[in-house]
């Protein structure tokens, strides 16, 4: 296992992932409610904020709009990715190599598995000749477990994040992106469970800035290391102000109503 303390990957041991694949994942549906922010160039100058440790996003964004931020972003490549107009069981095509990423300037890489998925046998394999080359080049693996199946009635069931987070370590991950189970003591067994890798959470659909940041707090209370989110900061008017305050819950641990105060809220 690399590390990652030491890559630009953390920031004094926190992770804040600042996720830009959902062009891909879920189609412009989710740029309907603020225009411009289907426009990546906004999310990459979103990403130069201090309290984000790298941007994720797909090849050909990567390759559209990484140049002009190298300087003042790590880039996370997410390897897999497949369109909300497949219709079949969870699936996640590979689009990118370790390879290609690391000649794109990448700092580290994600990729899906879909835990409990039909596919599950052919995407763990992709993963794990993913995960080989990212060893031999030194970049960490950041993995978005996420079970999904038609064999899973709740995905969001505390055992079954629990067993998510551990995937991520059986499998090599260094970083475990998990859906929030609903409660710090589930938190806390999913990091258990994860052992080394550091387990962040998905930060999921749009929510208030209150019912977003209490999710936080909790992860980061329950030994969470931090956050991988997108819908809830570039989907805001004003991306600034919640990384303020996810500044604030994350690396100073503040309390969600310190961080608002902080951010002016």
């Amino acid at each position: 296992m690399i590390p990652i303390d030491d890559t630009p990957l953390c920031r004094d041991g926190k992770v804040l992932i600042l996720a830009y694949d959902h062009g891909l994942e879920h189609g412009p549906v989710d740029f309907r409610d603020v225009p411009e922010s289907a426009d990546p160039a906004r999310t990459f100058e979103a990403a130069t904020h201090p309290a984000v440790t790298s941007v994720a996003v797909q090849k050909g964004v990567a390759e559209a709009f990484y140049p002009s931020f190298e300087d003042d972003v790590d880039l996370l490549l997410k390897l897999n990715g497949t369109s909300n107009l497949w219709m079949g069981e969870p699936d996640s095509a590979v689009n990118c190599s370790v390879e290609y990423a690391a000649r794109l300037g990448a700092a580290a890489v994600g990729f899906t598995v879909y835990g409990g998925s039909n596919h599950e046998i052919e995407m763990v394999e992709e993963f794990r000749d993913a995960q080989e080359a990212a060893r031999e080049r030194d970049l960490p693996v950041v993995m978005w477990s996420y079970p999904r199946g038609q064999g899973l009635k709740n995905d969001t069931k505390p055992s079954t994040i629990s067993y998510a987070a551990r995937l991520a370590l059986e499998l090599g991950a260094d970083v475990a992106k998990v859906k929030h189970p609903g409660s710090r003591e589930a938190m806390e067994d999913a990091v258990r469970m994860a052992g080394p890798t550091k387990v962040v959470m998905s930060g999921g659909s749009k929510t208030t800035d209150r019912e977003f940041l209490a999710s936080v707090e909790e992860t980061i209370d329950a030994g969470g290391k931090g956050l991988a989110v997108g819908r809830n900061v570039w989907q805001r008017e004003n991306p600034t102000r919640i990384l303020d305050a996810l500044e604030q819950v994350i690396f100073e641990e503040a309390t969600v109503d310190e961080a608002l105060s902080a951010a002016g809220r």
